[in-house]
Order: structure tokens, then C-alpha cells, then sequence
């Protein structure tokens, strides 16, 4: 298999998640800019992330022998809900591994679509070790999360579709957990439109990219801690910092605090139920109108990634507009949770 992702593949990945996954809408958000901000709508994907684009590309192309004993992930949510629905589909079990402190929502969505859910750990490691016996011990097959060439060019549809309804787009904002979605849409903007600037962002708490980047190579992060418990990896993936390396423009990092108005701006003011993973790029916006916003050129777009949020933590942000609160348990020491 080859770890490059080309464009090609990214089209082909497009086919074959046709029907799959929906080609979510691109909404002018109402906001006083100079040119359109353009919201990516991924919160209104198929389980509810982005992340069934990548799941079902890689399930889809597993050989039969691999794939006939099921399936096995490591997630914090939105992946495992993707792996289990792309299971599914394709008439395998799924099993996946989450942390003891994943958010109700998530667990009862995985669950929900016939995943047998095993808790291990609060840190990505944690799941990850056990993800690996699991399939050792029971013949499953590991979908990963983020760092493989199937996720990234699933991911990378994404990107596919701004081109397709926003031609003249000028810069695109993504939010980074492990790197895949980043990956999959630079890959697609790059070697369609090279001009188009990639933004990624991460929660102040959670900057394992900008801290890989300012070392030159992939770095785990000691501790992590955000309400934005799907961008809580402690490592990018390996192609993941690659690609982010070679062909993103710039990563930038907001606060817990900016995440959780966006969360509450885009639900009061664009009528749009956001995860606060998915408001993070709108928050990187919203933190510096004054040069995204008053710049000229072409739309920007901001990639809304996820809307899995229970109606008690956003009625939560609400109520606490000075001390928002987490998704239960997303602060832990080592947390790596996706």
C-alpha cells in the first residue's frame, strides 16, 4: 500500500462513499465581513462528524478475509460512531474501544448503531493497547483513527466539495485532532488550487501539531485538557504532521473560552447545533475579525466538523458565559481522547 495520498485517490474515495456519507452544505454565516465566511457544514454528516467519510473508505477496501471476523477502533466518539455505522453497512461487527470518561452522547451513538463498546483507560494510548489485543486475540481488523492514507483521502472529500461549491474560495480553516481531516483537504486544495491558504486549528490546550512543528517532528504532549474532546489526541499522526508540514499555511490556537462562544454564536445567531471540536475553527475567525474578516480576496471557509453535543452541556456554556464547562471528563491528566 502506498502512504502517498494523491488527489486520485481522494476522487476515488469520493465514489465510493457516495451514498454513504451526504455532500454536506456550504452556508454564508451572518456575519459583518468584508468577503462571505462560509461554514462547512460537517455537523449535518451522517452520524453527526465528518469521520464516516474516512471509516468507510478504508472498510470498503478491505479484502474479505481481512475484514470477515469485524472490525476494531480507539475513539473518544465520533470515529467510533463512524466505524460502527461503516460496519454496518458492509455487514461486519464493530468494536470499538472508548475512554471511561467518554461524553453519554457518543458512547449511546456508538452503541446505538450495533457497536460492541469496550471503556479502557482515559488516554489515547490506553485505547489503543487494548484496541491492538482485542484484534490480536479476536482476529479483528484496526480501522485507525487518523493516521492512515484510506482516512486521509476519505477526510479529504471534504475538501473536494469546497472547491465544488465555492470555485473562488481563498483561505479554508480546519480543526486538528490527529491530523486526518487536515491532511485529506490540504492534499485536495493544494493540488487542485495551490493558492488557497490551509489554517489549522487546535485548543490552546491540545497544540500537539504547533508543538510537533516547533520541534520538527511528531511530539507527544504530557498532558492535555479542552472542552473540544474530539481535537484531544496527545500525538499527531505521523502522515498527518507530514502533510501538515508540507502543504498547511499556518496553525494557530484558541481558547476554551473562544471555542464555547462560537459554540453559542453559531447556535443563536446561524441556528446551527456545533460541537465545540467543530466551532473551534469559527473561533479562530471570531479571535481576530479584524484580519480575517476585513481581508480581501476570495470567501473563507470554516470547516464545522462535528455536532455531537448534548443539549445539557450547551445549555451549560450558556448559563456559565464566564466559566464554561467540559464535556464530562475531557480534562485528564494525558488525555488523548478522538
Amino acid at each position: 500500500m502506498n502512504s502517498t495520498v494523491e488527489i486520485s485517490d481522494i476522487e476515488e474515495a469520493a465514489r465510493r462513499i457516495d451514498g454513504v456519507a451526504i455532500q454536506t452544505p456550504l452556508v454564508e454565516l451572518p456575519l459583518d465581513a468584508r468577503v462571505p465566511v462560509c461554514a462547512k457544514c460537517e455537523n449535518l454528516q451522517v452520524v453527526g462528524a465528518f469521520k464516516i467519510r474516512g471509516a468507510f473508505n478504508f472498510i470498503a477496501q478491505l479484502a474479505e478475509e481481512k475484514r470477515r471476523h469485524g472490525v476494531v477502533t480507539y475513539s473518544s466518539g465520533n470515529h467510533a460512531q463512524a466505524v460502527a455505522l461503516a460496519a454496518r453497512l458492509v455487514g461486519v461487527p464493530a468494536v470499538v474501544v472508548m475512554p471511561t470518561t467518554a461524553s453519554r452522547i457518543k458512547v449511546e451513538g456508538a452503541q446505538a448503531l450495533g457497536a460492541e463498546v469496550i471503556f479502557e483507560g482515559t488516554t489515547s494510548a490506553d485505547r489503543r493497547v487494548r484496541a491492538e489485543a482485542e484484534a490480536s486475540v479476536r482476529s479483528l481488523q484496526i480501522v485507525p483513527p487518523f493516521d492512515h492514507p484510506w482516512i486521509i483521502a476519505g477526510q479529504g472529500t471534504v475538501g473536494l466539495e469546497i472547491l465544488r461549491d465555492c470555485p473562488d474560495v481563498a483561505r479554508v480553516f480546519v480543526p486538528i485532532g490527529g491530523g486526518g481531516l487536515i491532511s485529506g483537504i490540504a492534499v485536495a486544495l493544494k493540488q487542485r488550487r495551490p493558492d488557497v491558504l490551509v489554517i489549522g486549528v487546535e485548543p490552546k490546550g491540545a497544540a500537539k501539531m504547533q508543538a510537533s512543528l516547533d520541534c520538527g517532528r511528531p511530539v507527544s504532549l504530557e498532558h492535555v485538557s479542552s472542552i473540544a474532546d474530539g481535537l484531544l489526541p496527545v500525538r499527531p499522526g505521523d502522515l498527518n504532521f507530514d502533510y501538515t508540514r508540507r502543504l498547511v499555511d499556518e496553525v494557530i490556537t484558541v481558547s476554551d473560552e473562544a471555542i464555547a462562544r462560537a459554540v453559542l454564536w453559531l447556535f443563536q445567531r446561524a441556528k446551527l447545533v456545533v460541537e465545540a471540536s467543530g466551532a473551534a475553527t469559527l473561533a479562530a475567525v471570531l479571535d481576530n475579525e479584524e484580519r480575517w474578516c476585513r481581508v480581501g480576496g476570495g470567501p473563507t471557509v470554516v470547516v464545522l466538523s462535528g455536532g455531537n453535543i448534548s443539549l445539557d452541556t450547551l445549555v451549560a456554556m450558556n448559563d456559565k458565559a464566564s466559566g464554561y464547562p467540559q464535556e464530562p471528563g475531557t480534562e485528564s491528566e494525558g488525555t488523548g481522547r478522538y
